[in-house]
């Protein structure tokens, strides 16, 4: 079972998957390294669009050998993540990365209709990682980055794009909790009807592929002392897979909180919805940030 990453490192390993991914105006040092240290590790296969003398500069700087990458030589950030994107549409990668370019930039190039990622009436979403010593296995979550307020619809599909994430990682039917700021059912917050109401939908199947119970309070979807002192009976409370915050700004934090109050932790996130994974790391992301991201997109590619 996959509860870290170097599990998944060592799971991508053995079972001999390799992927070609292609990074949108790589001409940065975080996003090179990280690159690099995928290739290295033999589960990528790298082409980077960009100034190809920033980059070399970048390798030589780094002693990075630049002839372990396919290089696209195009001087315009715009432009690089344009054909970035279009290079995935056409098949010739697997995986799209977020290099220096700005996030508008690099949505713009998969929002494109002619050349972008995402399919007709598609939704795009992010799902996030994250390793905490404190927790006894890997955490999904969604969505930290891009829907604000989804609406119960849009709910739905995240959901089912979240535990299909942990599902890519060997979990067979994860465990999904839908997080509010309570476990009791209040009509007065619309988080806990809702919460309610998707897990009704994971018992019937129509939520397919994973068990759900909502709603759950933060604190007994991952801890199983506080369930057992509010004395909860849940399939899910304790040892949630994955957690769906009812907005942006609830997911936002708790991942935040995670990497600056808590130490040791370890992080990946990258975009769903779209015809690849796209990793939509920041431009201020550490090299390991990133690296994990590449793994965990190439480990849910379909």
């Amino acid at each position: 079972m996959i509860t870290n990453f170097n599990d998944l490192f060592a799971e991508l390993k053995a079972k001999g998957i390799c992927k070609k991914m292609v990074a949108a105006w790589a001409v940065d040092e975080h996003t090179i390294e990280a690159a690099s240290l995928a290739t290295d590790m033999g589960f990528v296969k790298v082409t980077l669009v960009g100034d190809v003398d920033l980059i070399k500069k970048v390798c030589s700087d780094n002693n990075i050998d630049v002839n372990k990458f396919e290089i696209v030589d195009i001087k315009d950030e715009l432009k690089a993540v344009a054909e970035a994107v279009r290079m995935v549409h056409d098949g010739d990668g697997d995986v799209l990365m977020k290099g220096l370019c700005s996030t508008d930039k690099f949505l713009r190039g998969i929002l494109n209709k002619e050349t972008g990622l995402l399919p007709p009436k598609g939704l795009l979403s992010h799902v996030g990682v994250i390793s905490n010593p404190n927790y006894h296995k890997l955490m999904f979550l969604t969505d930290m980055a891009v829907i604000p307020a989804p609406d119960f619809r849009q709910k739905v599909k995240l959901a089912g794009f979240v535990t299909g994430v942990a599902r890519s990682f060997g979990i067979e039917k994860p465990k999904i909790a839908f997080i509010a700021a309570s476990e009791q059912m209040l009509d007065s917050m619309p988080a806990c009807m809702e919460g309610a109401m998707l897990a009704k939908m994971c018992d019937r199947g129509q939520i397919k592929g994973c068990i759900g119970d909502g709603p759950l309070a933060l604190d007994v979807a991952i801890d199983k002392e506080s369930v057992e002192i509010k004395k909860l009976e849940s399939p899910v409370a304790g040892d949630a897979d994955c957690l769906l915050f009812p907005n942006i700004e609830s997911a936002n934090v708790f991942w935040k909180a995670n990497s600056k109050l808590c130490n040791d932790v370890r992080q990946a996130g990258f975009l769903v919805g779209t015809k690849v994974p796209c990793v939509l790391a920041s431009r201020a992301d550490s090299v390991d940030v990133k690296l994990n991201s590449i793994a965990s997109a190439v480990m849910s590619v379909k």
